[in-house]
């Protein structure tokens, strides 16, 4: 029985994992999840409807579920739906969440008037979008690192206000009743109506009513031609693949062309089929057009049919979850059951291990790209090089210790890149500078082994110091073992540290012209080079000994998470992205935190519960 519960656990687990690939089901009878699937253009990137909704909610309010004014949730695909053709439904949900007590009074809001005090409608907003303007003007020009709350907090809800607007102007005016009457009504007087213009230009007799018509029709398409968030016509026959055009500049064209765009006409009969709620012919029309863009895109609405199934399965959420209860059960079984615990929580990182490496390997498929492309990716991929390493710990010591260390960084990392979503698309276009897969599959990935086996090991140094310290669990021959851990693993971490330090030095001299230039991100990869090599060079001349190798491995963290994020936040060099002041904060917080460690690892052994040689 011992020997079968681990499976059956584990057993249990992976049935769960895989039911959240089963395919979405539709919550009402319009077939949203193919509307969500359908192809367009948002930020250089192809990618499906339903990616884009899931995005801009995620930086407008945080997350992706969202409620109706009824209370009701609602699904990404309904929600960007009324945004594109009900505007005046849209514009009631409260979606925008502020929590800055300075912007609700500029706003002449109290927390009461929100949903849950801190989500607000547009409608809320409309009365003093000019006055946020205002105020995020004048907070723009103070530099980024000298900004408080509220300026910060202005410019967030004026760039989520800019995103909003966007999304509302992709397909019609917010006046418009009837898209798919107007268009029918434009192709009836578009002939006559250019016919009218061009009269009226050679100073002849002209229809006074068409041509008026046909100078509305064309300001409102310059309109949506100028402020249209989304490209939701795919390019013609014949023409480049990342020629997509918006609504606008697609009925521009009628004027040339003398016939509305089909693709307008099918987005047209979807709007129509759902504000007169008739199912039946909004999904015949999603089937419909599914089958044309399959015959001129297949590859972009194949990648975005795995996209939206990738969205709705959310694969690093399950990994978290198994995450947290992998270590869980490793923790327990240092306590009681260790065979059946320890083998259980071992299956369980395993697991959550493989879904993790799926999730990686589906975005590199979707990118067309390395692991590595940015800040979220890099998130993903430091937890899954630490958990892969510790799976081979584990396998070979089966002490629990790698199993703990798994799950405690595997769900770490996997909390960092959710924060880091926040920011929108995480599979973003490069920057040309960067736009070299060759030494993104070389140098970042090379470097972030380096991050992610450093981590690592300063993980496992803080179980010894914990266990030691505190509980009377480490014994001398865990500690020995731990010990030998974090040894291999920092020699693993200098030697991708150091060979991924000159390559970065290489791809900088064909860049720029020279191999060092003493930016932040590079003095940064050189101290974690540097600093492991302390570690190995103080271990080797004895030096410290075995709690000093762990204070050591632990001020590791530190170094790491500088040349991580620290870096990044600098507001100069090549790598900056700017003063992030929420991971500025936490990145102090955690500072801290290691030196706390750092310090209590150096107390008299005799101060430690669990009985080592000093």
């Amino acid at each position: 029985m011992r020997r079968i519960l681990p499976f059956a656990i584990v057993g249990l687990f992976c049935a769960w994992v895989l039911s959240t690939l089963l395919p979405p089901h539709n919550k009402t009878d319009f077939d949203l999840v193919g509307f969500g699937k359908l192809p367009v253009l948002v930020d250089g990137r192809v990618k499906p409807i339903d990616s884009v909704a899931r995005n801009s909610l995620l930086m407008i309010q945080g997350h992706q579920s969202v409620k109706g004014t009824d209370g009701k949730a609602l699904s990404p695909e309904a929600w960007i739906l009324d945004m594109l053709v009900r505007p005046k439904v849209a514009d009631a949900i409260q979606v925008f969440e502020i929590v800055n007590p300075d912007v609700l009074t500029i706003l002449h809001l109290q927390p009461k008037d929100g949903r849950g005090e801190k989500y607000f409608s547009f409608d809320q907003l409309r009365p003093h979008v000019d006055e946020v303007e205002r105020q995020a003007q004048m907070a723009s020009q103070t530099d980024s690192n000298q900004r408080d709350a509220f300026q910060r907090a202005v410019l967030q809800l004026h760039q989520n206000l800019a995103l909003y607007q966007r999304l509302r102007f992709s397909l019609q005016t917010p006046d418009t009743k009837d898209l798919l009457a107007d268009l029918k009504h434009f192709q009836e007087i578009i002939v006559p109506g250019v016919a009218a213009v061009r009269a009226k230009e050679a100073n002849k007799p002209y229809d006074e009513k068409i041509y008026k018509e046909v100078l509305d029709y064309a300001n409102r398409f310059s309109f949506i031609a100028d402020n249209a968030g989304i490209l939701m016509i795919p390019p013609a026959k014949g023409e480049k693949q990342d020629d997509w055009r918006n609504v606008g500049k697609a009925l521009d064209e009628t004027f040339s062309t003398g016939e509305v765009n089909p693709n307008v006409l099918a987005y047209a009969g979807l709007a129509y089929s759902w504000t007169q709620d008739r199912p039946t012919d909004f999904n015949e029309i999603v089937r419909l057009y599914h089958q044309q863009l399959a015959k001129t895109l297949p590859n972009d609405v194949l990648k975005c049919s795995v996209e939206s199934r990738f969205n709705s399965a959310e694969p690093f959420a399950s990994a978290y979850t198994l995450y947290v209860i992998g270590f869980l059960l490793a923790i327990i079984s240092w306590i009681a059951a260790p065979e059946v615990l320890g083998r259980t929580s071992f299956g369980t990182m395993v697991l959550a291990f493989i879904v993790s490496t799926v999730g990686i390997f589906l975005r590199m498929w979707l990118e067309g790209r390395p692991p590595v492309t940015n800040l979220y990716s890099s998130a993903l991929f430091v937890g899954w090089v630490a958990v892969a390493l510790c799976i081979v710990l584990e396998y070979f010591y089966r002490n629990a210790v790698a199993s703990v260390a798994g799950g405690f960084v595997g769900f770490c990392t996997l909390v960092i890149a959710q924060h880091l979503a926040l920011g929108g698309d995480t599979m973003e276009m490069m920057r040309a500078v960067l736009d070299s897969n060759f030494w993104l599959a070389t140098h970042v990935v090379t470097v972030t082994i380096g991050y992610g086996a450093t981590f690592l090991a300063g993980f496992l140094a803080l179980i010894y110091v914990v266990r030691g310290v505190f509980t009377k669990s480490l014994d001398q021959s865990t500690a020995d073992s731990l010990q030998r851990m974090v040894y291999g693993i920092v020699c693993f971490a200098t030697l991708f540290s150091l060979i991924g330090t000159i390559l970065g030095g290489i791809w900088a001299d064909q860049s720029w012209g020279r191999f060092w230039g003493w930016d932040p991100k590079e003095n940064g990869a050189l101290i974690i080079v540097l600093w492991n090599a302390v570690i190995l060079h103080a271990r080797w001349g004895g030096m410290v000994r075995q709690r000093g190798l762990m204070a050591l491995a632990i001020f590791g963290n530190i170094v790491t998470s500088w040349s991580w994020f620290g870096t990044n936040m600098l507001g100069v060099g090549l790598h900056s992205y700017g003063f992030m002041a929420a991971a500025f904060y936490w990145l102090i917080a955690f500072v801290l935190s290691q030196l706390a460690f750092i310090a209590i690892a150096t107390l008299p052994v005799d101060r430690w519960r669990s009985k080592l040689r000093a």
